[in-house]
């Protein structure tokens, strides 16, 4: 795919890969938004791999830095979505960034004249910890949508279901007794068990919306493989099958 196929394309729906592109070119308050929206999606994940890459806090925030001075100075400008997953170049870029911090740090520790080889960071190892990563991320976004849902709807299901989440040991009873009070009404146990439901399946369907944003091809097949991949297929069949229908 060229440069401006991608472009025309990806100008058309909301994805990882066009804010990405949006980053790199057009006003500057465009590029400044994007940049924004990158990091405030992504800074958990990156942040949390590196720091779990390289286990020195102080090291993981030089690195984090250095991926936003990156990509504010616009080093991603020649990423191609046709070549995978926008988590597989992200995954990509961050490892780049440990290997230079590693082989760096041989420089030091080793005489000028020696060989260097920069330690591995492709592991299988590597590759479940971004992965964890990256799923968390997508749940955590999942969770945002749902509660600027409420916002927008004022249905109380971002409420229901993080207490829910929180406090499982809850009855539903005891889940509308605690709901009742910022809600300013009784509420019986059968409402509680109705917006559960509800709930469940609204934030089912943001995860897969969430998942399918990092996609370039968001096709059902494509989406069911990525929420295997993600180990979130069972979890999100049933909304699978709604997206689809």
């Amino acid at each position: 795919m060229n440069r401006n196929g991608a472009n025309h394309r990806l100008s058309q729906i909301a994805t990882d890969w066009s804010d990405l592109f949006e980053a790199h070119r057009g006003p500057q308050e465009s590029i400044n938004e994007a940049q924004r929206r990158l990091l405030a999606r992504y800074s958990p994940a990156v942040y949390g791999y590196l720091l779990g890459a390289v286990r020195d806090a102080n090291v993981a925030d030089e690195l984090f830095q250095e991926f936003a001075l990156r990509l504010v100075r616009g080093s991603f400008d020649r990423a191609d979505p046709s070549r995978g997953r926008f988590r597989d170049f992200l995954r990509t870029v961050l490892s780049h960034l440990i290997t230079d911090y590693r082989r760096q740090e041989m420089k030091k520790e080793l005489p000028l004249t020696a060989d260097i080889e920069a330690a591995p960071v492709t592991s299988s190892q590597d590759d479940q910890q971004f992965l964890a990563f990256w799923r968390a991320q997508l749940i955590d976004a999942a969770w945002t949508a749902l509660k600027e849902f409420e916002r927008q709807t004022r249905q109380p299901l971002y409420s229901v279901l993080r207490l829910r989440t929180d406090e499982p040991e809850l009855s539903a009873a005891q889940l509308a007794e605690r709901l009742a009070v910022p809600m300013g009404r009784v509420l019986p146990p059968e409402w509680v068990h109705k917006r559960l439901h509800l709930a469940r399946q609204k934030f089912t369907d943001l995860l897969v919306e969430e998942v399918a944003r990092s996609l370039i091809d968001s096709s059902r097949e494509r989406l069911a493989e990525e929420l295997a991949d993600l180990g979130l297929l069972d979890r999100c069949q049933t909304a699978l099958q709604r997206r689809a229908s």
